[in-house]
């Protein structure tokens, strides 16, 4: 097994057990994938698509929790035919659920076990630069003549790294903390002294809980209680409530919630990690438009996704057609 595919494996993993929890119609994607921007690039995308296809085959690739199939299906209502591929099972899953008329594919953005020139439209939105960069020209392989290629990808430097960058940050040091190792010792000892054990252990725990407390406030102050999607801001006010009310609380049902939350941050730094490694900068970006040329398509929009008031782009936005 080589570097890079171990690489994948780890990440799909952390993007399976993210996914896993986050079936719901609102769950958000890291990086603002219901920004206004995002929307406005996708609807203008599918109208303009609409003018030429009544009915297209459209294939979405890297689907996540279905940003982009729900704006097709929003310009298309039940006339389109749509096909989602995702690395990550849970995801598939919750697209299904989701959107029941879509055929789901759990399979590789790198190696899609699908026919050349099979789709009118081939969408991705922040995902199949994860399975590196050559992922575009798979991706490119998949549209027919006079069909359309559309891409949103992540942007090295741009606000979206800039901001998985501080959410790996603060993951990073709450782990490096040992904060739930030491709330898992402090609520252990708590729920014993609430049944009659002496209460030394408990105090000495909870009193050895305090720099980690430190740190997940250091954090907040540097970052902003919002970082990496408001999980430090959770983990401080949730671990200060149980610990005030313990006696209302199961011991098993809090110890595996840590026990839950330690797992879930493993995947979280993941999933932020692959996120920094995925970003094209210009000159890679610039690469794959000629690659694209290459392969005989025209391309209609190669640049940066600018949000007035923000000093850094949020993605590189890319529209092809096949010639």
């Amino acid at each position: 097994m080589n570097k890079q595919t171990e690489i994948q494996i780890e990440e799909s993993s952390s993007w399976d057990t993210y996914w896993e929890g986050s079936g719901d119609a609102t769950a958000l994607t890291d990086g603002g994938a219901n920004h206004p921007a995002i929307l406005h690039f996708w609807d203008t995308v599918f109208l303009a698509l609409k003018q030429v296809y009544k009915a297209p085959k459209i294939l979405d690739i890297a689907s996540g929790n279905g940003a982009v199939l729900e704006r097709a299906l929003a310009t298309y209502e039940d006339v389109i035919e749509l096909t989602s591929i995702d690395i990550s099972p849970a995801a598939i899953s919750n697209i299904k659920r989701r959107f029941p008329a879509v055929t789901g594919l759990v399979a590789d953005a790198a190696k899609i076990p699908l026919e050349s020139a099979s789709f009118d439209a081939v969408t991705s939105q922040f995902g199949l630069e994860y399975a590196g960069k050559e992922a575009i020209y798979e991706a490119a392989r998949l549209v027919k003549k006079d069909g359309q290629l559309a891409l949103l990808l992540h942007i090295e430097k741009g606000s979206i790294h800039e901001e998985c960058q501080q959410s790996l940050d603060a993951i990073q040091r709450v782990q490096a903390s040992n904060f739930i190792a030491a709330a898992s010792t402090m609520f252990d000892a708590g729920f014993k002294a609430v049944r009659g054990a002496d209460r030394s252990a408990y105090d000495k725990a909870a009193k050895e809980l305090s720099p980690a407390l430190a740190v997940l406030e250091d954090i907040m102050q540097e970052h902003g209680q919002h970082v990496a999607a408001d999980t430090i801001y959770r983990l401080y006010n949730d671990v200060a409530n149980i610990h005030q009310r313990i006696q209302h609380y199961e011991p098993d049902e809090i110890l595996n919630w840590l026990k839950t939350l330690d797992t879930e941050l493993e995947a979280y730094a993941g999933r932020m990690q692959s996120m920094l490694n995925s970003g094209f900068d210009a000159d890679s970006f610039k690469g794959a438009c000629t690659g694209l040329a290459d392969m005989g398509f025209t391309i209609a929009q190669a640049e940066e996704l600018k949000i007035p008031g923000q000093n850094s782009p949020m993605a590189w936005q890319l529209i092809a057609t096949k010639q």
